[in-house]
């Protein structure tokens, strides 16, 4: 009988990956990136452990709306007070604060518990092309390849 491996976190091996997200779709990408930052991209993936690596996106504001989302798609906010909801579209998210709409995207496919905010520390999101990453030598990964359909390199 072949038992499952879980691998200790003494074992861990990072790495940093550099994603650009000029003209990704936004669901397609922050779903690729959850999985690289969750680890589940390694044949040592252990659930209860963060065994991930780092994730670098750049290029926050040229991000990929499909459909009428501009227009319709609405994030809420909630100050704690009554009548402190703040509601804005996607179109303003995507001028003003291009970076909180990636990260939402991203943080909404991780686990909602201690450990999905310990993955969630390892992403790091930038509205243009610089980045102060540069030490860690990121390897460049595509989300889509230009025909539009899934293909993401080898990790």
């Amino acid at each position: 009988m072949q038992k499952t491996y879980m691998q200790p976190k003494e074992a861990i091996n990072r790495e940093w990956f550099l994603v650009d997200a000029t003209n990704q779709p936004l669901g397609r990408l922050a779903s690729t990136v959850a999985k690289i930052l969750r680890g589940k991209h390694k044949k040592t993936f252990t659930p209860h452990n963060d065994n991930g690596d780092f994730v670098i996106v750049v290029n926050a504001d040229k991000i990929k709306l499909t459909g009428d989302k501009l227009e319709k798609k609405i994030y809420y906010n909630h100050s704690g007070y009554p009548g402190g909801l703040r509601e804005r579209k996607a179109k303003v998210m995507k001028e003003k604060y291009p970076q909180e709409m990636v990260e939402r995207a991203i943080k909404g496919m991780l686990p909602k518990n201690r450990l999905g905010n310990q993955i969630y520390r390892k992403l790091f999101v930038y509205k243009g092309e610089e980045h102060p990453h540069q030490a860690q030598q990121p390897k460049e990964i595509n989300v889509l390849n230009k025909g539009g359909k899934d293909e993401e390199k080898d990790i």
